[in-house]
């Protein structure tokens, strides 16, 4: 039986904001991803849900918050489904990883799968990661509707796994923060078959203001 994914991006944080590689550092939603949750919670609210599967970070745990009491279910969190790991790059924008990291910055920048700044994951290795995490939620919540409440990165392998993108090469999909995303696994065993339904649907965040443009691919520009 397939097993239907909403998937959601954390809200808004302060680094988002600066963009920072957060990765698995600890930070908090700011104003604006409270209120983002809060109206994600209540656009989710009367939805047909039957589990919360959420990162273990504070971001996402505050995301998953109001659409669980709406919901009135419990939330469960996994480290799993955390954002990739940037090692050295976590807490710095990119121009302070190009001038205290220069070589490594330059290696990152080739975008390449097997490729990860010191102390971090490759995107292969985040991939496979990423898509054993939710075949193992479709396996155990067959027939059902999870929330799962992640991190753009983990939506990027999702997406490019969808659309046969490869891992190689810069982001090329629109993934807002607290936006609703619908996503299908027919079979558990073969994640990688996973189905696009809907994405980037912020109808809910209306009146609220630009969000701010993670956009690999301007350091290719830059590079």
């Amino acid at each position: 039986m397939p097993t239907d994914l909403i998937l959601i991006r954390h809200g808004e944080t302060d680094w988002n904001r600066e963009l920072r590689f957060q990765g698995h550092i600890d930070v908090p939603l700011n104003d604006t991803g409270h209120e983002q949750a809060r109206r994600l919670g209540l656009r989710l609210a009367g939805e047909t849900v039957h589990h919360i599967a959420c990162s273990d970070l504070l971001r996402t745990q505050q995301t998953a918050a109001p659409a669980a009491q709406q919901l009135g279910l419990p939330v469960r969190t996994t480290i799993e489904l955390r954002e990739q790991s940037f090692g050295v790059g976590e807490g710095l924008r990119a121009e302070e990883i190009q001038a205290r990291h220069p070589r490594a910055w330059e290696d990152w920048l080739a975008f390449q799968a097997d490729r990860a700044l010191p102390g971090g994951e490759s995107t292969r290795e985040f991939h496979a990661r990423v898509m054993a995490a939710l075949g193992g939620i479709a396996e155990q919540h067959a027939g059902r509707v999870v929330l799962v409440v992640t991190h753009g990165g983990v939506l990027d392998m999702v997406w490019r796994t969808a659309r046969s993108l490869g891992l190689d090469g810069p982001r090329r999909s629109e993934i807002p923060n607290a936006g609703v995303n619908r996503v299908r696994i027919a079979d558990p065993a073969r994640p990688e078959a996973v189905e696009i339904l809907d994405w980037a649907d912020t109808a809910h965040l209306t009146g609220l203001g630009p969000q701010p443009s993670y956009d690999q691919s301007r350091h290719l520009k830059r590079g």
